[in-house]
């Protein structure tokens, strides 16, 4: 039981079956570790403001910062990565959009003990999403190495078929260790939870993470990122933040205002969104149901 490793050439098509598999994957170095290096320098000043965690799943010894859109040129970048993208896109295509779900830099200090092994869909109030359905496309890009002994993301591959709410050991799972630049992508069903840090070093790693676009963000994307900064955002990064429709008639403001005219007046589309396809999705789940009924 390990975790796949990809090059950086890997397509979307084989990232996206890989994880439809096993739940989990590395692509090595997606970006070099000086680059890298560049991006920690600019969270540095966030990082040592945050405070470690209240409570044992959060970590006591771990510091999480979020508003990293709004706090960092780099990690726009990398949100909004062409093979990220193109992966998420993939493994949720069964929803008729996707949104930036959550953005926090995960620091694991020394001495910090193993997270509990869990699903990052239970956030989502433990409500019981049939199988193969993902709401969620994951990725934790490392900003220093990970290994077995300083905390690695520790991970069950192929638990993302397992049935809801299972408990298990650390001793369960397997250490998603990468280098420096490399990222692990894991959907929302993986089992799941922060290594046990026994090194005498910090293990930091960006999560950026993305949901179906029906569900709400577990960061809030309008708060988090001032409106005075979300002004001067391109228009794709503000849409996955959140200032689109989601879906049919989700997330409308006023008048059936599209959203992004809040940060951007200039760009005016009223109404709700795509009928057409809308009803095309309707025809597809009414064929899938009498398919799935014949096999019954």
């Amino acid at each position: 039981m390990s975790v796949k490793h990809f090059p950086a050439s890997v397509s979307a098509e084989e990232l996206s079956a890989a994880l439809s598999q096993d739940g989990a994957a590395i692509v090595d170095q997606l970006i070099s570790p000086d680059a890298m290096d560049e991006v920690a320098r600019e969270l540095r000043p966030w990082i040592d403001a945050t405070a470690f965690g209240p409570d044992d799943f959060s970590g006591r010894r771990t510091q999480r910062t979020g508003g990293l859109v709004g706090r960092s040129n780099r990690c726009r970048d990398l949100v909004m990565n062409p093979l990220v993208l193109s992966t998420v896109r993939k493994v949720l295509h069964h929803a008729t959009s996707f949104q930036l779900h959550l953005t926090q830099v995960i620091a694991i200090g020394p001495g910090q003990p193993a997270q509990p092994i869990h699903r990052d869909q239970w956030a989502f109030d433990f409500f019981p999403f049939p199988k193969d359905y993902e709401v969620q496309c994951n990725t934790i890009w490392a900003m220093t190495d990970f290994t077995e002994i300083n905390g690695a993301t520790r991970v069950i591959p192929g638990s993302n078929h397992y049935e809801d709410k299972m408990q298990f050991k650390e001793s369960d799972s397997v250490a998603a260790e990468m280098s420096k630049g490399s990222v692990l992508f894991y959907t929302g069903a993986i089992y799941h939870g922060g290594g046990a840090n026994r090194s005498d070093e910090t293990r930091a790693g960006i999560n950026i993470t993305y949901n179906v676009s029906w569900l709400r963000q577990e960061e809030n994307q309008y708060l988090s990122v001032p409106l005075e900064i979300a002004r001067t955002l391109p228009v794709e990064l503000l849409r996955l933040m959140g200032y689109s429709r989601g879906a049919y008639a989700l997330g409308y403001v006023d008048d059936l205002r599209d959203p992004i005219e809040v940060v951007r007046p200039d760009i005016e589309n009223k109404g709700l969104g795509n009928l057409e396809g809308v009803q095309e999705r309707l025809r597809e789940s009414a064929a899938a149901m009498r398919t799935n009924g014949d096999k019954a």
